[in-house]
């Protein structure tokens, strides 16, 4: 990206609108850019000093400059060439005086190698402007500039030497912070350790989690379950652990791509949802769970559209990671008719986040639940846009008593007085959460008694609960019809039948 600033100043293109996060670093590139290729000066605006030559703090700021309309004009009078930094110029880039200010020092810049770089955290481009301006993505710092960051606090400290592997361990875990948080928690691993140690990579992983809380709508989801604590579901957990190392170098020395994602569907309360959840601990990667419904932002035209940019964004910065997305059937179920309803908001993130699944290299992999595959539009079941489709059903006799089993060995050590076949016999139809909530409504019964529950409580339970599959027989029967061909069955038992039958 510093190569392509560098390529546009020397350009000279007028305007370039820069977003990042990290003025100081930002402003660094481009005086290191103008020194490297001539002696142009560079100067800084902001709202409470007005224009100052870069590099100069004692110097007094230009007179009569605070204001954005004042300050672009003093621009345009200017003969000599020269780099103008606007700084958070964003809140005003609307105003019709300073659009047209920025247009006029637009049109007077040929010829003149003058050059206005707008610097901002958020993109705010109105539509007056788009055909002038170039948009570019300042990244965050690199493995190379983070190891120079982790050196100088070395130096501050009496820990001279540190382990390659301890070293390697701790950058990779600083990856998508900026390089002042990455000061600041490498401060921080010293001043609660007094010394660098594989250890202290959990106190970096904290940082990040503050910077997910930060972005406000993506989630950071830890899960204690293993995908062992999973009942049935082979197929999808043995997919799941052949890719467990599919995101090392390793994966990548062999000449493997970087999985894309996977959609599970299925009928809900089967496992969906945690089975996306403990593929976390099984890849050693983070879960982010992105709310669509906080994505939706209605105060300002185009809000959505930037949060749905930024949580991305967000993503990749700390990547390799999980995107989780649950229910996306309800995300953008809407989609297709939007514009009749909200402006047509909805179909554009729903273009942006297709987009984005396309062309993605970043190691971001995509895990999606739904219910009900009629409200998906037809773009995300396409091959290609996910590795895998699998269809998780209602669980069979056995996968019923693994669950039976799972669900009663959490709560007690001994279970030999359990009968989990007539448990999984009885239960023919119910799903996992059902058969869970079976045992916790069987226990209650007991507890409420004072007594231990046995093996008649949980059947006057079953016989009590009337589970989703009767009551909702037609849209599972039309669920499982359309899954039948177009979707990879997630039982091992199954998918062996529909190997043979081929």
């Amino acid at each position: 990206m510093r190569e392509e600033l560098s390529v546009l100043i020397k350009a000279q293109y007028p305007l370039i609108y820069l977003v990042t996060p990290e003025e100081e670093r930002a402003e660094q590139a481009i005086s290191e850019i103008v020194e490297e290729a001539e002696s142009r000066s560079v100067y800084v605006w902001t709202v409470t000093h007005g224009i100052m030559e870069y590099g100069k703090p004692q110097q007094t700021p230009q007179r009569n400059t605070v204001s954005p309309e004042a300050a672009i004009e003093w621009v345009v009078r200017q003969k000599e060439p020269g780099i103008y930094v606007f700084k958070d110029l964003h809140p005003f880039i609307d105003s019709p005086a300073t659009t047209r200010w920025l247009r006029d020092a637009i049109a007077s810049f040929k010829g003149t190698d003058k050059i206005i770089i707008i610097m901002s955290p958020v993109q705010e481009v109105p539509i007056e402007l788009e055909k002038e301006v170039v948009v570019l993505d300042y990244p965050l710092p690199d493995l190379a500039e983070l190891d120079q960051v982790l050196t100088r606090q070395l130096e501050k400290t009496k820990q001279r030497r540190l382990d390659s592997n301890v070293r390697e361990k701790l950058l990779r875990a600083t990856l998508g912070l900026t390089r002042d948080e990455a000061e600041k928690v490498f401060r921080k691993v010293y001043v609660t350790a007094q010394r660098f140690t594989e250890s202290e990579v959990d106190v970096v992983l904290s940082e990040k989690k503050q910077l997910i809380r930060r972005n406000g709508i993506l989630e950071f989801l830890e899960e204690d379950e293993t995908i062992n604590n999973i009942g049935g579901l082979e197929e999808l957990k043995r997919w799941l652990t052949l890719r467990s190392e599919a995101f090392t170098k390793k994966a990548r020395d062999y000449g493997l791509p970087q999985p894309k994602g996977m959609l599970i569907l299925g009928v809900p309360g089967c496992g969906k949802s945690l089975t996306a959840k403990t593929t976390s601990r099984l890849w050693g990667l983070p879960l982010l769970r992105l709310d669509m419904g906080r994505i939706y932002d209605g105060s300002t035209v185009g809000r959505s559209e930037a949060n749905l940019r930024n949580a991305l964004k967000t993503a990749e910065s700390i990547s390799p990671a999980i995107l989780f997305i649950d229910e996306l059937d309800k995300a953008f179920s809407g989609s297709a008719g939007s514009s009749d309803s909200d402006g047509g908001t909805s179909s554009r993130i729903f273009g942006s986040f297709l987009t984005w699944m396309q062309e993605k290299d970043s190691p971001v992999f995509v895990m999606a639940t739904a219910n009900r595959v009629e409200r998906l539009p037809g773009e995300f079941l396409r091959k290609g846009r996910f590795d895998e489709i699998f269809f998780v059903d209602l669980p069979n006799s056995q996968e019923r008593g693994d669950i039976f089993r799972i669900h009663l060995q959490k709560r007690r050590s001994d279970i030999s007085r359990f009968d989990l076949e007539q448990l999984a016999k009885l239960s023919e139809g119910f799903s996992g959460a059902e058969i869970e909530q079976v045992l916790i409504a069987a226990m209650y019964d007991a507890f409420a008694q004072d007594r231990e529950f046995t093996q008649l409580d949980i059947i006057a339970a079953l016989k009590a609960t009337l589970p989703l599959s009767r009551t909702m027989t037609e849209q599972v029967n039309a669920l499982r019809e359309w899954a039948h061909q177009r979707a990879r069955p997630a039982s091992s038992s199954v998918a062996e039948y529909q190997r043979l039958e081929f």
